[in-house]
């Protein structure tokens, strides 16, 4: 039998780069994934079928505005109730901008602090209630490699994944007397399109930055991001909790 088969996992963040990896192994695993992405997103519906024909596995779209916190809580909470509890919440979605500290407005500053932390708050509150009554549950929160402090231009991102790091530490602990393992990871600097969006034309700058300061001389996919979250979702995984793990290419 497949390691998740039979679990319902929802993905948020699901249509970037990172999101789409992981709905594709998960799937491939047996999983039904539901993928959380904004209402208005380019192309959902194409995109998500596109994924489970490569998976040969059942993939499908929710459309939700971490944005509005109170109504994708109301959302997902009504979402596990019709799919009989999401077993498996994986915090992916992140706001990213890359800029001196004192150029953020304040509204931009809460906007990364809401998608990239507060929304998990708001998933895990709506998620949990299914997964202790089953005594089951994997939450994986998105952290990042960020918080080691020798990255500039990230003040608000970084403040975000703070604020998650203490958000799976603190799940963690109440919700394991329950059998729900909540978990970090924190990726490096992974190959994606929002790299592309941030960094735009220097791409190459931020590349070779990049590999200067990894140990291993070749730049991080997609793909082991998931392949790292399939462990932590796994039963492989069962007796892991309250960990950040790095997977940065050695910094």
């Amino acid at each position: 039998m497949k390691a998740l088969a039979g679990r319902k996992v929802l993905l948020t963040g699901g249509l970037g780069s990172l999101g789409r990896a992981q709905a594709v192994t998960l799937a491939q695993a047996g999983a039904r994934v539901l993928v959380l992405d904004r209402p208005d997103a380019v192309n959902a519906a194409e995109i998500v079928a596109g994924l489970a024909s490569q998976a040969a596995g059942d993939i499908a779209f929710v459309g939700c505005d971490l944005n509005r916190l109170a109504e994708a809580e109301a959302a997902v909470a009504a979402l596990a109730a019709n799919e009989g509890g999401i077993d498996i919440l994986i915090n992916n979605a992140a706001l990213i901008i890359n800029r001196p500290f004192e150029d953020f407005s304040l509204a931009e500053y809460e906007d990364q602090i809401r998608v990239n932390s507060s929304a998990a708050f708001a998933l895990a509150r709506a998620c949990a209630p299914g997964m202790k009554a089953k005594g089951y549950g994997k939450i994986v929160n998105f952290c990042s490699i960020t918080l080691n402090g020798r990255w500039d231009g990230y003040v608000p991102y970084v403040a975000s994944k703070g604020a998650m790091l203490g958000l799976t530490k603190s799940l963690a602990r109440e919700l394991g007397p329950h059998g729900v393992r909540v978990n970090a990871v924190s990726p490096g600097a992974v190959v994606s399109e929002a790299e592309e969006r941030v960094f735009g034309d220097r791409l190459k700058e931020y590349n070779d930055w990049i590999l200067a300061n990894q140990s291993l001389k070749k730049r991080i996919e997609p793909g082991n991001v998931a392949d790292l979250v399939l462990f932590l979702v796994s039963p492989a995984s069962d007796m892991i909790s309250g960990q950040n793990i790095a997977i940065d290419g050695g910094w």
